[in-house]
């Protein structure tokens, strides 16, 4: 009997779910099924949930209701489920492994887990609008087309940007954005987990390639399979970039060598 292959993709912050839709019709077309479901009170378009901002119930949202969500997710799923995620997607992807939930993991430009920090400017500058200090945490955060062009769309062209924010940015829970330096996305670096990929980008506003390579480098005790590998020109929004075929690819084949 042929071994049922399936991926469930995990999609970060300030995002709508769509933002898989191209790598979804890639992985069915390697014979893979596909999920790649939106977080809790984020189940409708872009545009339509920017028009509803501030948003009560999206900023509600917390890191560990978040990861529950997706546990159950993967419960009704096949045992041998990959998972990929982008951003706070790929700390998510490393959170459900310490679980020993899935099959092997991509850990798309992530967020780091607990304790990993940069002081680079563009890292500062990318998160302080998200993190929302000195604001209220009952209001969503929706990033402004000036502060989207910095932290997701770099290097692009002014209508690819545009384009871009109208397709798939959306308000965000300030209070998700501010877990990610808590206990709540802690990882025990030494646990034995299932092979993982941490993949960055060189021109990323948001996550600079060197905050994902100390991520990898944690893992250097793990006995288990944990690989990197940085790409050139990639930006926060590389999963819509030109390029992003040749990511999927070089991703298709770890995950096929692992």
């Amino acid at each position: 009997m042929k071994e049922q292959k399936s991926v469930l993709f995990i999609t970060g912050a300030f995002v709508g779910n769509n933002c898989w839709d191209e790598w979804r019709t890639y992985f069915e077309n390697k014979g893979y099924t596909t999920t790649a479901p939106p977080w809790p009170s984020k189940d409708a378009d872009p545009e339509t949930l920017r028009n509803r901002n501030p948003d009560p119930l999206i900023a509600a949202n917390r890191l560990t209701s978040l990861m529950d969500h997706y546990s159950n997710i993967l419960e009704g799923l096949p045992e041998q489920t990959v998972l990929i995620g982008h951003s706070i997607g790929g700390l998510i992807v490393q959170l459900l492994l310490q679980r020993g939930l899935g099959k092997a993991g991509v850990a798309i430009h992530s967020v780091p887990p607990q304790g990993i920090i940069t002081f680079k400017f563009s890292f500062l500058k990318a998160g302080w609008g998200p993190l929302g200090f000195f604001t209220s945490v009952k209001k969503s955060f929706l990033m402004s087309f000036k502060q989207w062009k910095y932290a997701f769309t770099n290097g692009m062209t002014f209508k690819e940007q545009k384009e871009a924010y109208y397709r798939f940015a959306i308000p965000e829970s300030k209070l998700i954005v501010r877990d990610t330096i808590t206990s709540a996305a802690k990882v025990n670096f030494n646990k034995q987990h299932a092979p993982l990929l941490i993949t960055s980008g060189s021109t990323d506003h948001t996550i600079p390639a060197s905050l994902n390579y100390s991520n990898y480098k944690k893992y250097k005790n793990s006995q288990s399979v944990t690989d990197y590998n940085e790409f050139e020109g990639r930006n926060h929004f590389v999963l819509g970039q030109p390029t992003w075929k040749e990511d999927a690819d070089y991703i298709l084949n770890w995950l096929e060598n692992h």
